[in-house]
């Protein structure tokens, strides 16, 4: 998608502060940090929302998960804690619609979120 900010990421055109980044997904430090570490984590593919995996997806969906473990691992979050938030349309609060899945750390997180 040629006006996707994450696509042009993917791509080359705009380059994000990487945390990590694999064949299939790239992990790079979000520009409006919601705690002391965050951490976008998105599929090099695509995908608007989470409504758009399909059963073939099951795949890359694990793949956002076991690299939202290895940025906790990266960061030195992995023993402290970390939350991982995935949001789905503008009501969750989706704001860039390529899936993306938020890795939260480094502050004790509160529960309900809000």
């Amino acid at each position: 998608m040629s006006d996707c900010i994450f696509c042009k990421m993917v791509n080359g055109e705009i380059q994000p502060d990487v945390v990590y980044e694999d064949d299939q997904v790239l992990a790079f430090r979000d520009l409006n940090p919601q705690a002391p570490t965050h951490v976008l984590v998105i599929p090099k593919r695509h995908l608007s929302t989470t409504n758009d995996f399909q059963p073939e997806d099951a795949a890359l969906a694990g793949r956002l998960i076991l690299a939202a473990k290895k940025v906790a691992e990266i960061e030195g979050l992995d023993q402290r804690g970390y939350r991982m938030v995935l949001n789905c349309n503008a009501e969750a609060g989706q704001a860039v619609f390529h899936v993306h899945l938020h890795v939260l750390g480094g502050r004790a997180m509160k529960w309900p979120p809000g």
